[in-house]
């Protein structure tokens, strides 16, 4: 039988697997002072992967990719 332990390190091992195999990881880098604005923006949005998503989206319908 599983210690406790052992299936939250089987879980993840699961996840990190899923992980490398399905998603990528992009990091962005703001200046506080110039970037301000932007942060402000990101920081009021309840979801920020998805305002950010759906603005790229949005983007690409406007200019074709």
């Amino acid at each position: 039988m599983r210690t406790e332990e052992e299936a939250r390190r089987a879980l993840n091992q699961a996840r990190d697997r899923y992980d490398r195999e399905n998603t990528k990881q992009i990091k962005f880098k703001f200046n506080l002072k110039t970037d301000a604005d932007i942060l402000s923006k990101l920081q009021a949005e309840p979801n920020t992967q998805g305002y950010i998503k759906r603005l790229i989206r949005e983007d690409i319908e406007r200019n074709g990719g």
